[in-house]
């Protein structure tokens, strides 16, 4: 009973987050296959610019090197009000926090099979920002139109429903 008041919360938790950024074209190149939740390193006034939600996902990977995980293409725009003194490459390769024995599984299982590490969100959390990142494997493109097949037939089902909820309560005259 508790379990299942925790996975509740947690669930509750996840949707009132505000999302910043995501990177929805990653769910339709990729199956993930595990998301981990890791902070990242800012500098000046890149906080700014992600709270205006000046954040750009597509195309980017993560990569584990030297015992760090480190997210590369993402571009996080100048601050507008910011000075050009301490502003930041947008383009630059930005740190990912992650516990150690997080970074080590990520680290043997894309060095195991084809995975690669790709960030879904970028979100606040408790006033941080936090990069959602998953574990995911490349889709070939008959998986991607199997996977548009099956989200349309999901569809013909629900629209099929609905309409005949509709027909069968109406009224008669």
């Amino acid at each position: 009973m508790a379990a299942t008041v925790a996975a509740k919360s947690a669930k509750a938790a996840k949707a009132s987050r505000p999302v910043v950024a995501q990177n929805r074209r990653a769910r339709h190149d990729y199956d993930i296959l595990e998301t981990w939740e890791a902070g990242i390193v800012l500098v000046g006034s890149e906080v700014k610019s992600v709270r205006e939600g000046k954040v750009q996902l597509r195309d980017s990977f993560a990569k584990v090197e030297e015992g760090e995980v480190w997210l590369h293409g993402v571009h996080i725009s100048p601050y507008g009000y910011s000075t050009s003194y301490g502003r930041a490459d947008p383009d630059r390769t930005r740190k990912l926090l992650l516990h150690r024995r997080e970074i080590a599984e990520v680290s043997r299982r894309t060095r195991e099979g084809s995975l690669t590490l790709v960030p879904l969100t970028v979100y606040f959390k408790d006033g941080r920002v936090k990069v959602e990142v998953a574990l995911a494997r490349g889709r070939r493109a008959y998986d991607k139109r199997r996977g548009i097949a099956e989200r349309d037939a999901q569809l013909e089902v629900k629209r099929e429903l609905a309409s005949g909820r509709v027909r069968s309560g109406g009224r008669r005259g």
